[in-house]
């Protein structure tokens, strides 16, 4: 495509400030809380309805536990296919935060940020390049909005590594940095439960026979928060633990639950091997440790062609007044790293600016939601 379709495509977008807001409130203004299914069915419906293009056809893919998972393709040009990925789920419980808000050049509300205004982006972007070029002029689009990526993606990562099967590059439309930078490394995550099994007896006439499950546990806390590692980027977080059921009886089950950070792939084999060892080494006479890993994700690490792609893409949003900068290693996960293990080049945080997601102070930078539409665009139409 020439330059000037990318320049049409901006003028195009200019004025659509006010439809692109309207249908941000829209969304914004229905809970999408990742355990509240209905309504995230609901704002499901709103985004097929603002993905009706000529040339993008959609699949609705069922849950049987949370909202419908959603795609969108088209047939395109022949070239490698980009992937445009989000997600429609919120962290928020309907009753705790709720209503999209004005406030001077910001937009409050729960997912408005997180990442209800990168899916806007994305539907403007693709409403531009089929009005100025049509979408089978371009490379063909994979389009992924999944219902559970604030739960770790458990059903999304496995709809995301069928359908990106093959793209050239993933873009992922997470929330905006406060300076625009692009994420192009996020730390993978893990959740890891470790249950010990004492035998119980009465504290006081039947101490000595008994096996303290606590004390076993509370041993295995001890040494797997030690793997933390601030140098290596590695981090162990026991975050909740319960056991017994009296002072007075020797308690015979006890939990933990530990989220695991790390940077690479190569960190978190070590990672796992030294809480497996935690747990060999934490066990006292008469008791019983055992692991149970919940998943998680991989870290999103650079690949061949994410240098290139952070080029191309970056010197667009520089063009449109954004920053083309790239952040530091975010610490939290997105379905960006499920796309960046499959191999394929992937940048993330592409939606419009902002500050507050995942707290009531959740808001956008309202001017930026048409720069970050106009870079997507400029980028599909392959400039």
């Amino acid at each position: 495509m020439s330059a000037s379709s990318g320049d049409a495509a901006q003028v195009w977008l200019e004025a659509q400030l006010p439809a692109m807001e309207e249908a941000l409130a829209a969304l914004v203004n229905v809970n999408s809380y990742t355990d509240n299914p209905a309504g995230g069915r609901a704002v499901g419906q709103q985004l097929v309805e603002l993905f009706r293009l000529p040339g993008l056809v959609h699949e609705l893919v069922p849950s049987v536990k949370f909202a419908d998972h959603h795609v969108f393709r088209s047939t395109g040009n022949g070239a490698a296919p980009v992937a445009l990925v989000g997600h429609l789920d919120t962290v928020f419980p309907p009753g705790v935060f709720e209503g999209y808000r004005v406030d001077g050049d910001k937009r409050r509300g729960p997912g408005v940020l997180d990442m209800k205004g990168g899916l806007v982006t994305v539907a403007w972007a693709l409403k531009a390049v089929a009005q100025v070029a049509g979408l089978d002029a371009v490379a063909p689009v994979r389009v992924v909005v999944v219902a559970d990526e604030e739960v770790g993606s458990p059903e999304g990562a496995p709809l995301l590594r069928r359908v990106l099967a093959g793209a050239g590059a993933c873009l992922v439309f997470e929330s905006g940095r406060a300076n625009d930078a692009l994420v192009t490394e996020r730390k993978g995550t893990g959740s890891v439960t470790c249950r010990a099994h004492g035998k119980p007896a009465h504290a006081g006439n039947n101490y000595w026979d008994g096996a303290n499950a606590i004390w076993a546990l509370s041993r295995f806390v001890d040494r797997v928060q030690q793997l933390s590692d601030k140098g290596q980027g590695v981090t162990v977080n026991v975050g909740t633990f319960t056991g017994g059921t009296s002072k007075n009886t020797v308690p015979a089950q006890a939990s933990a639950d530990l989220d695991l950070r790390f940077p690479t792939a190569a960190a978190r084999a070590a990672l796992l091997e030294g809480v497996t060892k935690a747990m060999q080494d934490a066990a006292v006479p008469g008791t019983r440790l055992e692991l149970e890993e919940k998943g998680g994700r991989l870290p999103m690490e650079k690949v061949a062609g994410t240098a290139e792609l952070v080029k191309r893409y970056g010197a667009l949003a520089v063009k449109v007044g954004l920053s083309g900068a790239e952040a530091p290693r975010q610490g939290g996960g997105s379905d960006g790293n499920t796309a960046a293990a499959m191999g394929i080049p992937t940048i993330d945080a592409l939606g419009p600016r902002g500050q507050g997601f995942h707290t009531p102070d959740e808001h956008i930078d309202v001017g930026t939601l048409v720069p970050r539409a106009v870079a997507l665009a400029r980028f599909l139409l392959g400039e």
